[in-house]
């Protein structure tokens, strides 16, 4: 069968026509005005400007969250107790999670969207600005409860970021001040999500059908429902544990009736879709870099939507794959084990898609596209491993173990972290004006990707030779691929160093860059002047 794009005709998702003029107000941030200084910033109502708040917020939590991990990996250096008691390291366990978790990657998403979703769809801005304004303002205070916990009595809490019951019940009040900023949090990620339903369904340009929607606008619905779905469970689970811990209930303890296992099902039943809230929004990412660096339509889009789609499905209905240890009887193993390999035909066709959209392309290798064909060499190692989590008994011998540490991290760091970095380096020359620099960033990318790999392969092994996670101490037969661990986080930290320089410097000189600086790009945020002025499409653009 001839599988080349003329045989598959489609219009171009996301191409202006070329016969009506775009609406390009130059000057329209001088026209209309707005606050400078501080002011513009905490009543910022403009989606750029709060897309930008989020980026730089969820690069510093990027930032505390990785000065954790590398006390924790260096703790981990030698066998033996180096610089820490065990309870400040179980702290430190935790709060890595939690930061990153929902201090860095979401946010970091939700910028994107923010920045945009508006510039995709020809939409003047979000469709609740305010909200967007609050959603943001929401995210600083909460940020300072969950790292401020450190020094409350007691410490931060050290029940792991999954603050399992009964070890949540018995913390300090540093346990109380994280449920708290998990609940500003989750509030932030509901009127995110609900702003950017209603900006693409209602505010999309006329002409743009939603099967002609760029994929990363398509990627962000499907995963602001699953957020709208999943955040209220969250919060009810650390509010059943809040009324446990001061309120007199029994929710989570045996004593009274209750059942710590119950909070291992309501927890994964927000933990397992909020892993691919993370992730759907960089599959997005990728179908935007991939097509303007081979310089072709993406291969299968239709195929992508329902790919993206089945994924949120599916992701709801395998949360007990996270408790095949808890005594479940083996049909719910067999259910939980099978659904969880069907994730992987829906996220296999979105890889297949992304490859045959290279094949025969006209390829360059500018840092966004090396970023993209990196997330999709390592995702799908993630992938591979996720697999042979799914599987129960294999789960059962490797539940808990470095294996599955080294899983996720190639799945929310390989992933969801490298997509990111392929989307800021795609789109900051429209967000700047400027060209970043392009050694520089192959350089960032080189170090993170080799060191990424020294850091977190050796932890497969460690997980199948029976080392167990969140041990502060261990073996001395493990010592040699946790020194290796430690000097590759150590690299892949300083790395994000190299990054924030070339951001930095992209800001403030670099090369003047056209409407478009990518010859393959197409959408309509490559219609508009670089940088993209305050107030962007002011009428709709028409589309054909």
């Amino acid at each position: 069968m001839d599988t080349t794009p003329a045989a598959h005709p489609r219009p171009m998702p996301h191409a202006p026509s070329g016969d009506l003029p775009l609406d390009h107000p130059h000057d329209a941030h001088d026209a209309h005005g707005h606050p400078e200084g501080w002011r513009r910033w905490l009543f910022a109502t403009n989606h750029k400007d709060i897309g930008t708040m989020y980026l730089w917020f969820s690069f510093a939590m990027l930032m505390a969250g990785g000065v954790m991990a590398l006390l924790l990996r260096l703790e981990l250096f030698q066998p033996g107790l180096q610089f820490m008691r065990p309870e400040l390291y179980n702290q430190l366990v935790t709060m890595h999670g939690l930061v990153m978790v929902f201090g860095a990657i979401m946010p970091a998403f939700v910028g994107m969207a923010n920045w945009q979703i508006p510039l995709m769809i020809g939409a003047s801005d979000m469709a609740f600005a305010r909200m967007n304004n609050f959603s943001f303002w929401l995210l600083p205070p909460a940020a300072l409860l969950l790292i401020g916990s450190f020094f409350a009595g007691g410490g931060a809490t050290a029940a792991g970021w999954t603050l399992y019951a009964p070890l949540s019940v018995q913390m300090g009040v540093g346990m109380d001040m994280a449920i708290f900023a998990l609940h500003l949090m989750g509030a932030s990620s509901i009127m995110g999500a609900i702003n950017i339903i209603v900006t693409i369904l209602n505010m999309r340009a006329p002409g743009m059908g939603l099967m002609k929607m760029p994929m990363f606008c398509w990627s962000w619905l499907i995963t602001a429902f699953l957020l709208i779905e999943v955040m209220p469970i969250l919060a009810g689970a650390v509010t059943m544990v809040l009324t446990d811990r001061h309120f007199g209930t029994a929710f989570f303890n045996a004593a009274g009736g209750g059942d710590p296992v119950m909070y291992q099902h309501i927890f994964w039943f927000f933990g397992h879709p909020e892993v691919y809230i993370m992730i759907l929004p960089a599959f997005g990412i990728i179908s935007q870099v991939v097509p303007a660096f081979s310089r072709k339509p993406l291969f299968g889009y239709s195929s992508m939507v329902y790919a993206i789609a089945a994924i949120a499905v599916l992701s709801s209905i395998v949360w007990a794959h996270h408790m095949f240890t808890t005594g479940m009887p083996v049909v719910g193993q067999l259910f939980f084990m099978y659904a969880t390999m069907l994730i992987s035909v829906p996220t296999a066709v979105k890889i297949f898609n992304w490859i045959a959209t290279m094949w025969r392309g006209n390829l360059t290798f500018e840092t966004p596209m090396l970023w993209a064909i990196g997330f999709i060499f390592v995702f799908t190692m993630g992938g591979f491993t996720g697999l042979i989590l799914s599987m129960t008994p294999i789960d059962i011998q490797v539940h808990d173990t470095y294996y599955v540490v080294a899983h996720f991290h190639y799945v929310l760091v390989a992933g969801s972290l490298f997509a990111l970095f392929a989307a800021t380096y795609y789109w900051l020359p429209k967000w700047t004006g400027h060209m970043y620099d392009e050694r520089l960033g192959k350089w960032h990318f080189w170090t993170s990707m080799i060191s990424f790999n020294v850091a977190f392969f050796p932890m497969h092994f460690l997980g199948l030779a029976g080392m167990p996670r969140r041990y502060v101490d261990y073996a001395p037969q493990f010592t040699d691929f946790h020194a290796l661990s430690t000097i590759g986080a150590f690299v892949f930290g300083f790395s994000q160093l190299l990054f924030l320089y070339v951001v930095l410097k992209c800001i403030r000189s670099g090369e003047r860059v056209p409407e478009s600086p990518w010859e393959g790009a197409q959408g309509l945020e490559w219609t508009v002047p670089s940088p993209a002025p305050f107030h962007t499409f002011e009428k709709p653009p028409q589309l054909h």
